[in-house]
Formats: structure tokens, sequence, C-alpha cells
């Protein structure tokens, strides 16, 4: 029994190297064990230092790797979500970024993609660190105000515009009536408005995910993961008493029921029980409907 315990260890590790990180499901396929049965052994080897596990998850399950393989840990980010995604590219492009300059859903979305995003302190500042950049190519200078440059526009030579001759119905013999177009001015302005729209749309978002953040605190309630953010709702993976929760908050102060149901299926899709926030009170007669529905077991119908 040991000598096919010991069998089954090696041949995992073969797996292992041959097809770099693997879920549980690869490695019970190429053992020809049960779920179970390879979730054990993997178990085994972790406690024996001899594989490692990731943070990240894709649906349920972890995913296994060697010493080494880290980098390949890549090939798996097509399953994180929302801001968690948005966290990783701005990482993977900046390789280096300085926490208190990011948005409060970047800053948080960085803390739950623990494979990729590793923490520096320097001078009591936190830092993020892409996970395949050496620690020594650190450069805290390179955030000092002084250091940072803005562009700016390059000086065009000034051209000048054919003027546009329109014939007018008085005199079309005699008189031309001159119109200049300009090609630029109006895109411009039209781009700064677009801009100003998304930073006031930034800045709303940030505002109500601070008062999500700032009322779950106060419930010593730890936000763990973001699992969707939009303008009008925030989707939070918790933990609270040892207990992973999701939160559905509302930035809104009545909801329908058809956003209840949206609730209630999300949580579905990720298995775990949930609570939804408003920015107003709960009306009465959801309330009841709710007290109802605890000791409802079904409704049928008399044939």
């Amino acid at each position: 029994m040991v000598r096919d315990a010991t069998l089954i260890k090696e041949k995992i590790i073969i797996t292992l190297r041959q097809r770099g990180p693997s879920l549980p499901v690869h490695i019970a396929n190429a053992t020809g064990q049960s779920m179970l049965f390879a979730g054990a052994f993997l178990s085994e080897l972790l406690s024996e230092k001899m594989i490692k596990i990731s943070d990240m998850k894709v649906g349920s399950s972890p995913i296994y790797f060697l010493e080494g393989q880290e980098p390949q840990l890549e090939n798996f980010t097509k399953y994180l979500k929302g801001k968690e995604r948005e966290a990783f590219e701005i990482l993977k492009e900046k390789k280096f970024l300085k926490d208190k300059n990011l948005s409060p859903v970047i800053r948080i979305a960085l803390r739950s993609i623990k494979d990729f995003a590793i923490p520096l302190k320097y001078n009591e500042e936190i830092y993020w660190k892409y996970y395949t950049i050496p620690t020594s190519t650190f450069n805290p200078e390179i955030f000092a105000p002084e250091r940072i440059q803005i562009k700016q526009p390059e000086e065009k030579e000034e051209k000048i515009e054919e003027p546009v001759k329109l014939e007018t119905k008085e005199n079309k013999k005699d008189e031309e009536k001159e119109v200049i177009i300009s090609s630029e001015e109006k895109p411009k302005i039209h781009k700064i408005k677009k801009q100003a729209k998304k930073k006031k749309a930034a800045k709303q978002d940030d505002k109500f995910f601070n008062k999500v953040k700032e009322y779950l605190s106060g419930k010593s309630i730890e936000i763990i993961g973001v699992e969707g953010i939009t303008k009008n709702n925030l989707t939070l993976k918790v933990k609270t008493k040892n207990k992973e929760k999701l939160i559905i908050a509302y930035n809104k102060k009545k909801i329908n029921e058809s956003e209840i149901i949206k609730a209630h299926k999300k949580a579905g899709e990720v298995g775990l029980p949930y609570i939804i926030l408003t920015m107003g009170e709960t009306p009465k007669k959801t309330i009841s409907l709710m007290d109802a529905l605890k000791t409802l077991e079904t409704i049928e119908k008399i044939e």
C-alpha cells in the first residue's frame, strides 16, 4: 500500500513537470485516481513541501505546481474577473505600483491576486511588484513627484487654411463669402468633455466603494476579493467570523425583486451565502416576503 502511494505521488510530480501548473481534475485523470484520492495525495505532497498551491482558484479549485513554475500561472489569468483582471493588467504593464496612488477598488483587487502582486514596503509606504520582476530592480525614485514629467504637446507649424468660398444668393457674380473651417477645435473639445465625464464617473464609483468599505469595516467584515463592479452595484467576496460570504451592494435606495433574484443566482454560482446592501431602508413588503419564505417548503399545484 505504501509502495502504491509512493508511485502515485511520483506520477503526480512527473505530471506537473510535464504539463506545468494543473487543476486537481487534471491530476486525477493523469493518475487514474478519483478526485477524492487525487486531492488527498496532493494534500500530502503539499504538506511535504514537494509541490506548491496557488491562491487563485478556477471555480472552487486551486492550482498545483512545482517550484519554479510560477511564471506559468499566467496561463490561468483568463479566469480572473472584473477589477482583479484590470489590476493584474495594470501591474503587468507598469511592473511596480505605489499603493496610495491607486483607486480604492484597484488597491483591494491587488490584495486579492496574491499570486501575481507582491507587496513591498519602503519608507513606511506600500508598493506592489509584478511577481516575475526581480525585487532588486525596484527604484522608489520613479514615484517621486519631481521625477514625474508631464509630456508637453509638440509644437506644430502653423498652417494657413484656405478659405472655403460660398456663393451668396444676393450677388453670385460679384461677392464671395469666406468661411474658415477648423478641423481641430471640435474634436479637442469633445475629447475634453469625454474625459471629464469619465473622471466624474470614476469619482462616484470610488465614493460608493468607500462607503461600502467603511460600513463593512465597522462590522469587522474583511474584503477578500472583488467579484464585480458596475456603476450601480458592487459584488464582493468577504470573510466574517471565519466564514466566506458574498456581498451585493446596490447604489440605490430601493431594489426590486429581479435584483434580489439576480443576487441569489450570483451567490449560487460561487456557492456562498449572500448579503444585500442598499442605500435606503428595506421596504416592509420585502421584509414580509423574506419572513414568509423562511418557513416555506414548496408551492404545489392542485391537479
